[in-house]
């Protein structure tokens, strides 16, 4: 068991580094913000100098930056947003502020949301920016582009660092659902045997074949950890031809398309996780894998008899990194199980497109 401890080691090790390194990149992009607006107040104050009339917008920079302080989510977002617009539309000097809202914007909404709301944001600075440019002469701009350039210098440090951890944790996911789960079954089937060896050799034997065949695979898995292709079992094969060899009742509804390989993996992982866990856990006398091509859609059944367990309290790693696999293709996963009553894990993904 030492195998499966190290590599389940290395997945919550991974996931512990992934949530930090997350944590520390919000942590300096939400710095940024108030780096920024401090900068530009100092502009503000300094093209306007230190009169009466500057202190209704340096006030209003103080809630935007209080409002961004203590809001959280979409929503909030878009409310700091909103006001920065007012304050920008009063003093062009806070156009600056569109560069921390570009990093937030991509940072808290989906691509294709976030992608509108950049342009908007861009435009909206470039536009105020250049009419501020034809009717006052601003002594100040060298202040906001050095905080800005060590803002994006830091950024950029740290978006390339989140990059590399989150291909540890891909990693992390492929090592368990497939080197620790094969060697788990191993262990299992070489205990089996162990145990009916005198008693049932026929069946021991059977058992020493099964792990002979479990680890010739994870040897494959292992060669392609080095090579990073796709995996052994869909080289030169469909997806259907891969589950079943996993399993022997394994249904096809549909007609087979060609999908996308990130997709066929995902499917195949998936498959494997759940198989893997329904011999170890479920003490099921049948297995059923559906695998249904829709338009557009790809969904993945797993059904057994088993022992069934409560799915609202059990969540562990593998079902999480199962979401996350699943979630990162624009798809979902939902596991239904109760005590008694077995356990039906489905899962779809969009075969065009996608989130």
């Amino acid at each position: 068991m030492r195998g499966p401890v190290r590599a389940l080691s290395l997945v919550l090790h991974s996931r512990a580094e992934a949530h930090v390194d997350t944590q520390r990149f919000d942590r300096i992009v939400r710095t940024g913000f108030f780096v920024v607006l401090a900068a530009c107040t100092v502009r503000y104050l300094w093209w306007s100098g230190l009169v009466t009339s500057a202190l209704p917008v340096v006030c209003g920079a103080a809630v935007l930056g209080l409002a961004f302080a203590f809001t959280t989510g979409r929503a909030g977002l878009v409310a700091v947003l909103v006001g920065w617009v007012v304050l920008t539309l009063v003093a062009a000097s806070f156009t600056w502020l569109a560069v921390p809202f570009f990093f937030l914007v991509l940072r808290t909404f989906p691509a294709r949301t976030a992608l509108v709301l950049v342009v908007g944001i861009t435009a909206f600075a470039a536009v105020e920016g250049t009419v501020h440019a034809l009717t006052a002469w601003d002594p100040s701009p060298i202040i906001a582009p050095v905080a800005i350039a060590v803002l994006a210098f830091v950024l950029f440090r740290n978006l390339h660092e989140a990059g590399r951890l989150t291909e540890r944790v891909r990693l992390s996911r492929e090592i368990h659902d497939t080197l620790a789960q094969g060697l788990s079954s191993m262990h299992l089937l070489l205990h089996a045997a162990d145990q009916e060896w005198d008693t049932a050799p026929g069946k021991a034997r059977e058992h020493v074949r099964q792990a002979a065949r479990t680890a010739q695979e994870n040897l494959a898995e292992a060669r392609r950890f080095v090579r990073e292709l796709a995996p052994p079992a869909l080289d030169g094969g469909s997806l259907p031809d891969a589950l079943s060899r996993l399993t022997d009742d394994v249904r096809i509804v549909g007609e087979p398309y060609p999908v996308h390989v990130d997709v066929e993996i995902a499917v195949l992982r998936v498959a494997q996780n759940a198989l893997a866990n329904v011999k170890q856990h479920a003490s099921a006398s049948r297995v059923v894998v559906t695998l249904t091509y829709l338009n557009g859609e790809l969904t993945l059944d797993v059904c057994d008899d088993g022992v069934g367990f409560d799915a609202s309290a059990c969540r562990g790693f593998g079902l999480r990194a199962t979401e996350q696999r699943v979630q990162a293709l624009g798809g979902r996963v939902t596991v239904e199980s109760a005590p008694g009553e077995g356990t039906v894990l489905a899962l779809s993904l969009p075969t065009r497109g996608g989130s």
